[in-house]
């Protein structure tokens, strides 16, 4: 019915998993992102969010490596184009800036129970106010990789359009 592994590539009832996980991983980066940046930024959005964002970070950070790799095997069976090198590359730096917003969205999950053991108000004024920037660089860092790589394989898809 189902082969995940049918004879050394990624498939999904016959189709490549790759663009299959592509709209999950297109979604669901930028909404998590957004989560991130509220939650850092607004603290009735923290309470509302709770887990929630920290979980959705995780899941973006599991999703975006396996879209890659099954990313990779797809490319080697197409072949290789310089449109499809650099959606690769980019694809390869989605990879790092997921890990950071799973980082900075645990980081902000916590953040009250860091600033609450620092028995300096200022500095714990610090502490907070460097995790909410770092949360929202992350943010917006993770939104722009995962746009320019969705635009570079949609343009090694469907072409260049003038």
């Amino acid at each position: 019915m189902t082969a995940l592994l049918a004879s050394g590539s990624y498939v999904l009832f016959g189709l490549p998993l790759h663009p299959l996980l592509v709209h999950a991983a297109v979604i669901l980066t930028p909404l998590t992102a957004l989560a991130v940046a509220l939650t850092a930024l607004w603290p009735a959005a923290r309470r509302r969010l709770g887990l929630a964002t920290p979980i959705a970070a995780a899941l973006v950070a599991i999703l975006v490596p396996v879209t890659v790799l099954v990313g990779l095997d797809l490319a080697a069976k197409v072949g290789s184009t310089p449109a499809i090198q650099r959606h690769e590359a980019l694809g390869l730096m989605l990879i790092p800036w997921s890990i950071a917003l799973l980082l900075a969205a645990v980081a902000v999950h916590l953040r009250e129970r860091i600033t609450t053991r620092i028995r300096r108000p200022s500095v714990a004024a610090a502490v907070s106010a460097t995790i909410a920037v770092v949360a929202v660089a992350c943010a917006i860092g993770v939104t722009v990789v995962v746009v320019l790589t969705g635009e570079a394989g949609a343009r090694a898809v469907w072409g260049g359009i003038a």
